[in-house]
């Protein structure tokens, strides 16, 4: 932990233009000399009388607009005052900071505004604005994987990365190209599985509301909640006609992060469902079991991984890779970390890596410096393509900003962020063979090339 006495609120470093137009419409606008009033009804009565009326009345509408926006107006005035003022002394620049005296008397302008034209004062939250506002800053950058997260938010994400949550037990990631969020992987024994939820459903609504935009730790918080409740989920489903309706009730999921088992001809196998704080002691007990089982070679399985923690991952590299660099990262500054393996614990057996396009962030770290030292053969389709790194910073009032701080970097120096990393034999995932007769076409090739390698 490094701690950094400059700011009260970074206590712990932790891996792991448009105003209503009708406020800047002229309330009167004088009418041209030569324009001409629409000609007189049929029958050719004169219809003076009916303009001067309407006038009066327009007047008199014009009269209470302008009581009650002439303060607003003031405002407005001064800020526009303030803005080409400042704009003019930095020389065309934007701001060097989100607070001055401008942004502070434009959130004082809004707030007033809404407290005082909004017309439902009970939907009016104070402190839901102040968190909007402070997510808005992180949101502004366009980057997907930087966060700010509520004090509830945070609670949330700890459990999470504790193995322990309330919910229906499936992975949730981000489908990029559509702005929804997926299901990118479904644990076995739990609510998703039985309601019938698949890998790539896409989450169209939860509990009727639209998801598309949100955050992920927004869907996440949506179907999380108190154990036995229902949450009812809208799918679309590739190659369905509709979108599926299911209803999922949530229970305590005790996320297995770590999976093994031992097939015949001596293969053993491990499946990394994420890098999770558990994740490092549990990989260490399967690897010791299925080594004393006599495995004569191993199927790592890193298919729809989402990541996790760094410091998780290069442990759980330094059982497997030769000595040398697993990954380096680089800020902005140029400044390079690497973290390096000894090559005490090298694997030595045949090593398979089983990838998918939802193999994405420490799964790819595991999987780029297995295929640059040629310590195993990846099996399966293109990675997902996250090469950067964020770091969780909880602050003093017990909220938390996630940022993206760096790149990283391959032994062989790819970053690999938006290309993925590419198997050494292409095998396409199989789904009707999978959810119609139980068979696993890519953990089947695996098998047969392993046998191949241990004859």
């Amino acid at each position: 932990m490094n701690h950094n006495g400059d700011n009260n609120y970074y206590n712990d470093d932790y891996s792991r233009q448009d105003v209503d137009q009708g406020m800047q419409r002229p309330y009167y606008q004088q009418s041209p000399a030569n324009s001409q009033y629409p000609g007189s009804p049929a029958g050719g009565h004169d219809n003076r009388g009916g303009v001067f009326l309407l006038g009066m009345l327009l007047g008199v509408l014009i009269m209470t607009l302008v009581g009650g926006c002439a303060y607003v107006g003031t405002r407005l005035y001064r800020l526009a005052s303030d803005n080409t003022a400042r704009e003019a002394s930095a020389d065309g620049g934007s701001a060097d900071s989100l607070i001055n005296e401008t942004t502070i008397e434009k959130l004082e302008t809004l707030e007033e505004i809404v407290e005082d034209y909004y017309y439902k004062d009970e939907d009016i939250d104070t402190d839901e604005m102040i968190e909007g506002m402070y997510a808005g800053v992180i949101d502004s950058l366009g980057d997907p994987y930087s966060v700010y997260y509520t004090a509830e938010e945070w609670r949330e994400l700890v459990a999470d990365t504790e193995g322990i949550y309330y919910g229906i037990g499936a992975y949730v990631s981000l489908d990029v190209s559509t702005g929804f969020a997926k299901i990118s992987g479904v644990i076995a024994g739990t609510p998703a599985e039985e309601a019938g939820l698949r890998e790539n459903d896409i989450i169209c609504r939860v509990d009727g509301e639209l998801t598309q935009g949100y955050e992920l730790t927004e869907v996440t918080s949506m179907i999380k909640g108190e154990e036995g409740t229902t949450v009812h989920l809208t799918i679309y489903r590739d190659g369905e006609d509709d979108y599926l309706e299911m209803d999922v009730t949530r229970r305590k999921i005790e996320s297995p992060t770590v999976n093994y088992e031992m097939y015949d001809n001596d293969i053993g196998y491990i499946q990394i469902t994420e890098f999770d704080e558990v994740t490092a002691d549990q990989f260490t007990e399967a690897l010791a079991m299925v080594k004393g089982a006599g495995a004569k070679g191993l199927i790592l399985d890193l298919r729809s991984n989402p990541g996790g923690s760094l410091p998780v991952v290069v442990d759980i590299a330094r059982s497997i890779l030769p000595e040398g660099l697993i990954v380096y990262t680089e800020d902005k500054y140029g400044k390079r970390e690497e973290y390096t393996c000894d090559g005490e614990h090298e694997l030595e057996i045949p090593l398979i890596v089983l990838i998918n396009g939802n193999s994405a962030s420490a799964s790819e770290i595991l999987a780029g410096a297995v295929k640059d030292y040629g310590k195993g053969t990846l099996i399966g389709t293109t990675t997902f393509g996250k090469g950067i790194v964020q770091r969780v910073l909880p602050l003093t009032d017990g909220t938390a900003l996630k940022l993206t701080i760096s790149s990283y970097y391959t032994p062989k120096g790819n970053n690999i962020h938006g290309i993925g990393i590419e198997p050494d034999i292409e095998c396409e995932f199989d789904a009707d063979a999978y959810y119609n007769e139980g068979v696993d076409n890519q953990l089947e090739r695996a098998l047969q090339e392993m046998e191949k390698m241990i004859r």
